[in-house]
């Protein structure tokens, strides 16, 4: 049995529960009002659905006609991340297009409800539109533009953890919430478990947030609470080459398969939406069907998608709260749901900050810091509106943005902080990873400044092994540059089976022609050259 560790100076202000970007961005807003936070995160940060999205910040267009006030929220919040988060976003605009099997009508209305919630919308010529992006169905009706734009949700989250950092905040990863520490209807802290160490720790706060996404319920309910969460699915494509240079929305209602996202040299086409059975939000499987469908529509508005090489498909599960009589939950709103436990349920000391969306996440923080610091009797205000992120606190990354250039560079990833990672020597120039040009001086420094321990670390950090060889041919390197850096090569060769088997994951799905190719000479590589299977007694690691 673990041993419990009570430790008398594990005491804050705040603990936030949830490494995420909203848990990330709450750690950020308390700890630049002077608050004593810690953050605990049960795997590692964008581990759930703020790793698994198509990273499209939405302009609101996408809800202007089924959910204005989401609209409304997603458009405010647009506005304020190409503010504060510039190195993170690709500002590409987007269009909304109608095909030939799409309602023409429908644009007006879309137009007019764009307009009510204060999103440029601005209706152009279909040849336009063509001349825009040239791989549109040539047959398409009509298109309008919106502000929509691509974002990197991994660097993101992780320049509020690290804000978080600099302002006195403690992040832990691998720390799993295994019970609220409750007393005379208050939750006093929270008992943690460390994957690492098999150590129980508890700690101690005058208010916990609770920003766990669709975990949330389960975290509530060891103070006896109830929330009632509904699972929703969605399942997406990575295409191995970039489409074009917007966002390319289908201009109908909310339905499955109406987006597709330019995100460096790949496109992701998104997503679908099914209720799902909450035990299997931890094991979520692509299906065959799901494939098919986003593939046969993703096709009817980019024809060029049938002859391009797919990646990977994967899947994450949006935190709503549940609605009995919507069982795809297209229905459900996408606002922001923020409890204070004490009013809801008699629980004092406890909040709950969930619904939102990726681009909502900085006013989901902002209201649940303001909540926290009404129960603390704390008069500050909140500066994130105005406060750059680090990474796009000069000048000129301010005003600069970045514009599409295909291959991602550490620029992107860190914006003004790449000073920061080791250049000195040829060495540290070396790239490891030639797909996502990363350095092997962005590898240390990801180790030594972003909390990265192993190569799934590393890939949410730096984006290695996410390009087009999806890691053949960087993991070996990195794993091997691991062992060099650690001193425990047994467990870097640990490190790599696991990767090798999250990205066999994601490709098996699509693992047909080139796709399945490409992943026999993986295997081939791993197995038969490099014998890993052998050397660490992993016999599933292969496609």
């Amino acid at each position: 049995m673990p041993i419990v560790s009570n430790n008398e100076h594990a005491t804050y202000d705040v603990i936030v529960i949830g490494g995420g970007v909203t848990g990330a961005g709450v750690a950020r807003d308390c700890a630049l009002r002077g608050l004593n936070v810690l953050l605990l995160e049960r795997h590692d940060y964008n581990h759930g659905a703020s790793g698994r999205n198509h990273g499209l910040m939405h302009s609101g267009g996408r809800y202007a006609v089924t959910d204005p006030d989401s609209a409304r929220e997603c458009i405010q919040e647009n506005e304020v991340l190409r503010r504060i988060a510039c190195h993170c976003i690709e500002p590409t605009d987007g269009l909304f297009v109608t095909l030939p099997d799409d309602d023409l009508d429908y644009q007006a209305t879309f137009v007019e409800a764009c307009r009510q919630v204060g999103i440029s919308a601005e209706v152009i010529d279909p040849q336009q539109a063509l001349q825009l992006e040239p791989t549109l169905n040539p047959d398409l009706r009509g298109a309008v533009r919106v502000p929509d734009a691509s974002i990197d949700p991994f660097a993101l989250t992780l320049a509020n953890v690290l804000d978080a950092r600099l302002h006195g905040a403690e992040t832990l990863i691998e720390h799993k919430v295994t019970d609220l520490i409750v007393a005379g209807g208050r939750v006093l802290g929270v008992r943690a478990l460390d994957h690492r160490t098999g150590l129980t720790h508890d700690y101690h706060a005058s208010v916990t947030i609770n920003a766990a996404g669709i975990w949330g319920a389960q975290i509530v309910r060891h103070a006896g609470i109830d929330i009632q969460m509904f699972p929703a699915k969605g399942t997406m494509l990575v295409y191995g080459q970039r489409m074009g240079q917007m966002v390319l929305n289908r201009c109908r209602r909310p339905s499955n398969a109406d987006i597709l996202v330019p995100d460096g040299a790949v496109s992701l086409m998104g997503t679908t939406s099914d209720r799902i059975d909450i035990a299997q939000v931890d094991d979520m499987r692509v299906t065959a069907a799901e494939v098919d469908l986003l593939m046969r529509e993703g096709e009817q508005m980019v024809p060029r998608l049938a002859q391009t090489r797919l990646l990977r498909a994967f899947a994450g599960v949006r935190p709503l709260i549940a609605s009995d009589d919507d069982p795809s939950g297209r229905s459900i709103s996408r606002g922001i749901v923020c409890m204070d436990h004490a009013s809801r349920d008699g629980m004092e000391g406890l909040i709950t900050i969930t619904g939102g969306k990726l681009i909502t996440y900085r006013k989901m923080a902002e209201l649940a810091t303001d909540l926290a610091c009404r129960k603390l009797g704390v008069d500050a205000a909140c500066t994130t509106t105005t406060q750059p992120l680090p990474g796009s606190q000069e000048r000129n990354v301010i005003t600069g943005g970045f514009k599409p250039s295909g291959k991602s560079n550490s620029s992107k990833r860190h914006g003004d902080r790449r000073r920061a990672i080791p250049a000195t020597d040829a060495l540290d120039r070396m790239n490891i990873c030639e797909c996502e040009n990363v350095s092997i001086g962005e590898v240390r420094y990801a180790i030594e400044q972003l909390q990265a321990h192993d190569l799934a670390n590393l890939m949410r950090r730096t984006r290695l092994g996410m390009g087009a060889c999806q890691g053949k041919s960087c993991a070996c390197r990195t794993a091997n540059l691991l062992a060099q850096l650690t001193g425990d090569a047994q467990q870097a060769q640990c490190d790599l089976a696991r990767l090798l088997d999250e990205r066999w994951r994601g490709a098996k799905p699509v693992a047909w022609g080139n796709a399945l190719r490409d992943a026999q000479l993986t295997a081939a590589i791993y197995q038969g050259l490099c014998g890993l299977d052998k050397a660490i007694g992993r016999k599933e690691v292969q496609p």
